[in-house]
């Protein structure tokens, strides 16, 4: 059995559409789903602790209908000992990191407005790398590398990674008639000289270079979590 530190971006609000964001909430039950039915331990955190809250359009009984495909987190919807852990997150920078096996970082609207100013979780992800412990980041929660040092320069530059894409930035806009983010991660992600894989729009997608693990989308969260499982087996 691993310890998997979850982390999860603290509500705020968009400075784009002004709407009240948060974490995407498939991008937290279904590698929840996957690592505790593997039997391993897990702890849900956030940069600046306590209550944390998902997107709305990430609910599945939103009126809009835009996750309403999602039912593995309706399940978790009704789940009392799950929504309780969401009452009250631990802040990053009170756990003692080094009992954590890895670190998985869910994604959502607010990581691209929260976690440029996220010192702890910048801390953590560089030093959970740096000892070679499975790192990963899924859909806007890529945004994350971005931001980080290795070795004084950036620590996209030369990686392969993937992350939310252009094609699904430029669907997101349309789908609700304005500019929903502040920048695009693929853009920024090869200027700072990353190597950035993609596949369709939409379509569960992981990418694996050494201990670095990345999903595309909030479709990748099963298959993000699977793979980490793969590593923890050595395959």
């Amino acid at each position: 059995m691993k310890s998997v530190l979850l982390v999860v971006s603290n509500p705020t609000v968009s400075t784009t559409t002004n709407w009240p964001v948060g974490f995407w909430l498939s991008e937290l039950t279904h590698p929840y789903d996957v690592l505790s039915a593997t039997g391993h331990q897990l702890t849900i955190a956030s940069p600046d602790g306590g209550k944390v809250e998902w997107d709305a359009l990430s609910d599945p009984t939103h009126e809009s209908g835009y996750s309403k495909h999602d039912t593995l987190s309706l399940k978790y919807l009704d789940d009392a000992d799950f929504l309780a852990l969401l009452e009250n997150t631990p802040k990053i920078s009170d756990l003692d990191l080094s009992g954590f096996d890895a670190i998985l970082v869910a994604g959502g609207q607010a990581p691209m407005f929260t976690f440029q100013d996220a010192d702890s979780l910048k801390e953590a992800f560089e030093a959970f790398y740096a000892s070679g412990k499975p790192s990963i980041a899924l859909c806007h929660g890529t945004s994350l590398l971005l931001y980080l040092q290795e070795e004084n320069r950036p620590f996209v530059e030369g990686k392969v990674m993937t992350g939310f894409t252009n094609e699904e930035e430029d669907q997101a806009d349309a789908s609700v008639g304005m500019k929903v983010m502040p920048f695009r991660i693929e853009e920024e992600a090869i200027k700072l000289g990353a190597h950035f894989k993609k596949a369709e729009p939409w379509t569960p997608y992981v990418v694996r270079d050494g201990h670095l693990i990345t999903g595309q989308q909030q479709e990748s969260g099963q298959a993000v979590a699977e793979e980490l499982v793969r590593y923890f087996e050595g395959t």
